[in-house]
């Protein structure tokens, strides 16, 4: 069977190719949690891929990815998107790593892939496949990022702005082989 999520990546000359390895996932319990966070990342993968399932507890919240020993420092992220509903399309960029905003309403998907993470010699690049839809309406976005920093990345943490990742949000990190 066809999976059109794999088709982009593959088209797109990137990761397709290698070998996937599961590192670690986080399924988000009752209660909800703020955020998912995954610490000691080996470094013996070519790339990582993020394989998630969201939803906020309270609409609007933005999501944001925090790299190697929770960077905070707003201007190291760089984000861009394009987005489309169907009927229109914009694009924007921004100087902090928040770039999508969810819904109560609905789960929303994404696919991120984190290239040469364990680079100490260039910033890292990031590239998401995100969208969501709740009976009609809804998204898809093609998006990219920017860490402006050297060092390997050996944790993250998705969490959102405001709010917290509702239950059963799934989120799954991958490891990807030459």
């Amino acid at each position: 069977m066809f999976n059109p999520i794999l088709g982009i990546l593959a088209s797109s000359g990137a990761v397709a190719g290698g070998s996937y390895e599961s590192i670690a996932t986080v399924t988000v319990g009752s209660g909800g949690t703020a955020s998912a966070e995954f610490t000691s990342i080996p470094s013996t993968y070519k790339h990582l891929q993020i394989r998630a399932l969201v939803k906020a507890t309270n609409a609007g919240g933005a999501s944001g990815l925090w790299f190697a020993n929770s960077d905070t420092t707003q201007s190291n992220y760089y984000s861009h998107f394009l987005v489309g509903n169907g009927s229109s399309a914009s694009a924007a960029a921004y100087n902090n790593p928040y770039s999508w905003s969810y819904s109560d309403a609905t789960f929303a998907v994404f696919v991120m892939d984190i290239l040469d993470y364990g680079s100490t010699s260039k910033y890292k690049t990031i590239r998401t496949l995100r969208g969501w839809d709740n009976n009609g309406s809804g998204n898809i976005s093609l998006e990219s990022g920017l860490w402006k920093n050297t060092n390997a990345i050996s944790t993250f943490k998705f969490q959102l702005d405001s709010g917290n990742l509702a239950q059963y949000s799934h989120v799954a990190l991958y490891g990807i082989k030459d």
